[in-house]
């Protein structure tokens, strides 16, 4: 049995007219005829959950306290849209009883998805996790904290649907501490933009819609989670975003130190990499071992000519370059190859092309208003 609802967590002065209309959802006459306080349905109500169109992926760890006030504002943003929908709730090795609890509200809750992991792997593969199971043509990623807002959830499912692949949250007004949070969040943002050429305001909002293709084209590995547009990127994907409410929390504290900078560094790291040379190693490592190999062999010509010339040549600090620049330029010629094996590898294996086609248009067979055939891809 639930306990008493807890007041509604609000902030004032954010998104305009276009959150208010989407909010105050029980202003609006009901399109079946119902009365409008009917469709925020108790969470024990039984219902016959069809396959989903939408599946909304939710990692938790530690959230015990808020779970409850997070499955109701879940429930009431969703029912209001009239479509088939799963809340996938993902429990990561959660200390605090969270998983527990999940089981307790899945028994009584058919929309209710939830996800135990063994132990506490991370938020990454807490979500790839939840990719997994989900089923939804559209995937809405959100924190299980409530400081994302659940009524933002329809209004970013609407942008996807006008024709993106993705649309991220954008936290404008943000309800975190200013040197801690939301500095480091803005020069993050801006270097991430810089670097992966996908301009956000927000990478850090986990509140994002996709289109379940683009899950199925996306491996996530480490701690990639902060980076999806930019992976999404990768994979051809039209990108947007919106402006999201964001709260003060309200349950537990924050899971992210100080220390996560420098794995933002890392990653950032490898999804440049990953945009630009995942299927062409060679070009970076085969240029960087030539480079090296080059100016290692003209020093150490150099340096014969000098020899020849009569002169010492043991103690100069020169010789010692020009070895370590041959030596490390052929290790990274090897390196290149290598890595061209094993980007092989990596598609023949899965039998993974390395292109994605968005539509493909046959002329003569069912035209549509231009003569020709349109097949999405």
């Amino acid at each position: 049995m639930m306990r008493q609802a807890l007041p509604r967590i609000r902030n004032s002065g954010t998104h305009g007219d276009a959150t208010h209309h989407c909010r105050h959802t029980h202003d609006r006459p009901d399109p079946a005829g119902r009365d409008a306080d009917s469709r925020h349905l108790p969470l024990h109500q039984p219902m016959t959950v069809a396959q989903p169109n939408i599946s909304v992926v939710v990692p938790l760890y530690n959230e015990a306290d808020g779970l409850e006030f997070l499955l109701e504002q879940l429930l009431e943003a969703m029912r209001p849209m009239e479509e088939p929908f799963e809340l996938v709730l993902v429990d990561d090795g959660s200390t605090d009883g969270t998983g527990k609890r999940l089981q307790q509200l899945a028994r009584n809750t058919p929309e209710l998805v939830a996800v135990l992991l063994r132990r506490n792997y991370g938020q990454t593969p807490s979500m790839a996790a939840g990719f997994d199971v989900s089923r939804g043509r559209v995937v809405v990623t959100m924190d299980g904290d409530l400081q994302n807002d659940p009524d933002d959830i329809p209004r970013i499912i609407n942008r996807l649907r006008e024709g993106y692949d993705l649309v991220s949250g954008w936290r404008h007004q943000r309800q975190d501490k200013t040197l801690s949070r939301k500095l480091p969040s803005q020069l993050a943002n801006r270097l991430i933009g810089k670097v992966t050429g996908v301009q956000l305001h927000d990478y850090g909002c986990s509140l994002k819609a996709y289109r379940r293709e683009l899950v199925e084209d996306m491996n996530l590995y480490g701690e990639l989670h902060r980076f999806l547009p930019a992976l999404a990127s990768i994979e051809g994907a039209r990108i947007d975003e919106i402006k999201v409410n964001h709260r003060a929390r309200q349950f537990g504290h924050s899971k992210y130190g100080i220390d996560r900078t420098f794995r933002v560094l890392m990653d950032l790291f490898t999804v440049w990499f990953l945009q630009r040379f995942l299927t062409q190693p060679m070009h970076v490592f085969g240029f960087a071992g030539l480079l090296a190999i080059t100016i290692g062999s003209l020093t150490g010509f150099h340096l014969l000519v000098v020899k020849m010339m009569g002169e010492d040549i043991g103690s100069r600090p020169l010789l010692t370059l020009s070895v370590v620049l041959v030596l490390a330029g052929v290790q990274m010629f090897c390196l290149g190859l290598l890595g061209e094996l094993l980007m092989r590898t990596y598609h023949e294996s899965q039998n993974r092309s390395i292109y994605r086609i968005r539509q493909v248009l046959r002329g003569g067979h069912h035209p549509v208003a231009d003569g020709s055939a349109v097949e999405d891809v």
